[in-house]
């Protein structure tokens, strides 16, 4: 066959892996539709928990050299990832968005034979489409033998050592939480200060901070109620927050756009349990600092990455 004719539609390799990717699109297409996998990978999936295929971990040696004398075995990196348009609410739509993220990593885990994924890392990115944005998980799927029986595989942030040590501890991580909220503030002549203007002392912005304050007690009480059934307690290890000032103009009022999203791994502890070591509170005033802004320190993720938080 001539470059002529391949061109023109012959039968040529550019041709056939056209007509490949058609077809494993066709079967996404149809897969998603029935919340499932395609076929093709649950194959290569059941592969890597059958021994197969070589195995794949985001662990690092030493973590990996630690998880595996406490009988943890990694099997895949798993991955579940969504473009989900948001335009009705910031705060439904994120929820929404994780919620659809976890339940494809999910299914990852559940066909290659796993019984938990640790050290699942969240990254957002935008789409270029209006009120957008792609949600994406992805983790290491393992096999612990300290695990209780579940059919379903358990979803963590914490990493494959941690995930040990609290078991150790009698603390058994069993899912993922999310808690979000936004709202707006009309900015005032009374916004700033008890007495309606600022002046040259130090003073307390009472509207914005109450209004702050409100937001984030939001999104935690949502964490909460979504993880009231799962466990007793979360470790809320990601908390992202914005405050955002919008120029009024044109004699409008200044408004105000808060915003705070906090996940976390649920767990589930015997009540009355005692922590085995001293707990000390750690406030961190440091601003910008979020996995969904900027890639975490190593040995979390050895990579930087350009992903943001989307906008409204």
């Amino acid at each position: 066959m001539t470059w002529f004719s391949s061109l023109m539609g012959g039968p040529g390799p550019d041709r056939a892996a056209r007509a490949l990717a058609d077809a494993r699109m066709a079967q996404w297409e149809h897969a998603l539709a029935r919340v499932d996998l395609p076929e093709f990978v649950k194959s290569r999936l059941q592969d890597a928990g059958a021994g197969r295929t070589p195995w794949i971990s985001m662990m690092t040696p030493s973590e990996l050299r630690l998880a595996r004398t406490h009988g943890l075995t990694p099997i895949a990196t798993v991955s579940g990832t969504i473009c989900f348009h948001y335009g009705f609410s910031w705060t439904d739509g994120h929820a929404a968005g994780w919620g659809a993220a976890l339940e494809r990593i999910r299914l990852e885990a559940i066909a290659c034979g796993a019984n938990a994924v640790v050290d699942v890392k969240m990254r957002t990115a935008h789409t270029g489409a209006v009120d957008s944005m792609d949600f994406t998980l992805f983790g290491t799927a393992v096999r612990l033998k300290g695990l209780p029986p579940s059919r379903e595989p358990v979803i963590a942030t914490v990493p494959a050592l941690e995930f040990v040590r609290l078991l150790e501890a009698g603390i058994t991580p069993v899912g993922l939480g999310v808690g979000a909220s936004y709202d707006w503030l009309t900015d005032t002549t009374k916004t700033y200060s008890q007495g309606g203007f600022l002046n040259f002392s130090n003073q307390p912005l009472n509207t914005l901070s109450q209004f702050w304050e409100r937001i984030r007690r939001t999104a935690h009480r949502r964490l909460r109620e979504h993880t009231a059934d799962q466990g007793t307690g979360v470790l809320a290890h990601t908390q992202f927050g914005q405050l955002i000032k919008r120029e009024g103009g044109d004699k409008m009022p200044d408004r105000y756009l808060g915003r705070h999203i906090v996940i976390g791994t649920v767990v589930d502890t015997r009540r009355g349990d005692g922590v085995r070591h001293p707990i000390k509170t750690v406030v961190d005033m440091r601003d910008e600092l979020s996995p969904l802004l900027e890639a975490a320190p190593p040995p979390r993720n050895a990579y930087a990455t350009n992903e943001t938080e989307g906008d409204i």
